[in-house]
């Protein structure tokens, strides 16, 4: 017997608060559309909800190191770089959500309203035509039902609101944007953005385009958000608001209207279909702290729970019409995950530049554009790599005595400069790289657990000897010493760019959204966060996320909304 309580009728509810659900609510609560945004985590409110946003590092207990028993109870999200004392509140702990590593996964959560717009990296870079050509162009995965020219509207209108910093550079690789002044780069990458091109006239160094604000217009003011401080605390929740989050930004932006609903606590467990009007209904949930289950009713759902949360979300929600999880007559719910390839980095030294320093922090770092495969096949692997990069001088070593006056006077001296590298790869989504339900183990409020089969191939492997083999090859260009690469061996989603499971597509029969980032069997359903890639770019991948959101939004209200 269905014990679940009905709570009410929405317009639209949108599953999931963070980077692209934040966005859902505030296209909705524009446009004068009652919405209910339904988050798994607890309430965390802009400024009131950052308790560690000020606190000197003499604050924290363990001067903001994780202690050892906590680590060894969280092995998973202990390898994130950002679990600090300062931050730890704001990630979901190993034994919080159980799921089952059929092959390594470090799931990366943040289950608060919020989600991990509180802790993302906020780097922001347009796809190309490159990009959403590719898998029809190299024969991988199923064609993209968009191009960039669909998307590009979306991308200015979204990087008007967020504020992005950068310059406009005229890569075809990373088209350019709407943008705020960029960041400086410091002498010795200045050099490197210099000289690189001079050897290799295919690789341009850029500054990186960050969702921080470092010129504040009208649109910014009015969000209540001011220039970026440079304080390089992101993680700990940004009180000035100056980078983009859904607290700082879109929810409170929905929420002026009136519109807007939030509900912590809040476990969907599955979208309930109505087989006779082939729509979605509403949506069903777990009360987190009570265990009692709520319907909430509406005409349309949004999914934006992250990527593997919402393909799970959607596995879950069988009916009788759809026994294999909602809109899934292609039997591809949970297939063709794909994710961002960081197992490359070097490290080396730069001689010289000893009268040059820096001032200051910086929350972004130079990029070099990928320049592999841009215009036709090249190498021995599909596709390519972003190279991250930054320069830098640390503490010398102190010399003469370890007690006294000249060992005190050692420690202020500066040390040569280094320079560290890294590589985001793009991975080619395969099926047999899937997610599927548990048949028998559930988590603690009943849920079938998550089953991740998901690994490297071969290609990936090309892909990172090449980056190693030509990062090594261009700083030895520009002149480093000292050069070491190094492959981290880490776990697919340790780089927390994890996508597909619900891909968009042309045909209904190898791919479960269209155009708009609806459900080809399911037209009130959307999903707009990572569950829809068809492919996976070398560019971080939040800004498609809040573009695509955006897009499908304006459709759903002046298009499909008119025909219920």
């Amino acid at each position: 017997m269905d014990m679940a309580i009905t709570e009410g009728h929405y317009d639209v509810i949108v599953i999931g608060s963070g980077i692209s659900g934040g966005w859902a609510a505030k296209e909705f609560c524009e446009k004068g559309l009652k919405t209910l945004v339904l988050e798994r985590g607890f309430d965390v409110q802009h400024v009131k909800d950052y308790p560690t946003a000020y606190k000197d590092p003499w604050e924290f207990p363990h001067r903001n190191r994780v202690p050892l028993q906590v680590r060894k109870e969280n092995p998973i999200v202990s390898r994130c770089y950002a679990f600090n004392e300062d931050a730890q509140h704001f990630f979901t702990l190993d034994a919080e959500q159980e799921y089952i590593q059929e092959k390594p996964f470090d799931w990366i959560r943040g289950y608060h309203v919020g989600g991990k717009s509180l802790l993302w990296a906020r780097q922001v870079q347009r796809w190309s035509d490159h990009d959403f050509e590719g898998p029809a162009r190299d024969g991988f995965a199923v064609d993209w039902p968009i191009r960039y020219a669909d998307i590009a509207p979306w991308y200015s209108y979204v990087e008007r609101f967020i504020g992005v910093s950068g310059n406009r550079d005229g890569n075809a690789a990373m088209p350019d944007g709407e943008f705020l002044p960029a960041f400086e780069l410091n002498a010795v990458e200045r050099m490197v953005q210099e000289r690189l091109p001079k050897g290799y006239p295919d690789r341009q160094v850029i500054a990186g385009r960050c969702a921080h604000i470092t010129e504040p217009k009208e649109i910014h003011i009015q969000q209540g958000r001011t220039r970026c401080q440079n304080r390089t605390l992101c993680q700990r929740g940004c009180p000035f608001g100056g980078y983009f989050s859904s607290n700082a930004s879109t929810l409170p932006w929905a929420a002026k209207t009136g519109n807007l609903t939030i509900r912590p606590n809040s476990i969907v467990e599955s979208i309930i279909f109505d087989k006779d009007r082939g729509i979605a209904t509403g949506v069903r949930i777990i009360d987190a702290e009570t265990g009692q289950d709520y319907v909430f009713n509406s005409r349309l759902v949004f999914v934006n729970a992250s990527a593997m949360a919402s393909t799970q979300i959607l596995l879950n929600s069988t009916s009788d019409r759809f026994p294999n999880g909602l809109g899934n007559d292609s039997g591809l719910l949970g297939k063709y995950v794909a994710f961002h390839n960081y197992l490359g980095s070097i490290s080396a030294t730069m001689e010289g530049f000893d009268d040059q320093y820096y001032y200051g922090r910086r929350p972004t770092q130079p990029i070099i554009p990928n320049f592999r495969n841009v215009r036709k096949q090249e190498t021995d692997f599909l596709r390519g790599y972003a190279s991250f990069f930054s320069a830098y001088r640390g503490q010398a070593a102190p010399t003469g005595d370890s007690l006294g006056a000249s060992y005190k006077d050692s420690l202020s001296e500066v040390g040569g400069w280094g320079i560290g590298m890294m590589m985001q790869g793009e991975t080619i989504p395969k099926a047999e790289n899937h997610i599927r339900l548990s048949k028998d183990k559930r988590d603690k409020y009943g849920m079938p657990q998550l089953i991740f089969h998901v690994d490297y191939d071969d290609n990936d492997r090309k892909s990172m000897a090449d980056f190693l083999e030509q990062g090594a090859e261009m700083l030895e260009y520009i002149g480093a010493k000292n050069i070491s690469t190094h492959d981290s061996k880490q776990n697919p989603g340790l780089d927390i760019h994890e996508m597909g499971g619900a891909r968009m597509g042309h045909d209904p029969k190898s791919s479960l959204l269209n155009s708009w980032n609806q459900l080809h069997h399911c037209k009130n359903v959307f999903v707009t966060d990572g569950a829809c890639m068809t492919s996976t770019g070398t560019q971080n991948p939040s800004l498609t996320y809040m573009a695509l959101t955006a897009r499908a939004a304006d459709y759903a209200i002046n298009q499909y909304l008119k025909k219920l």
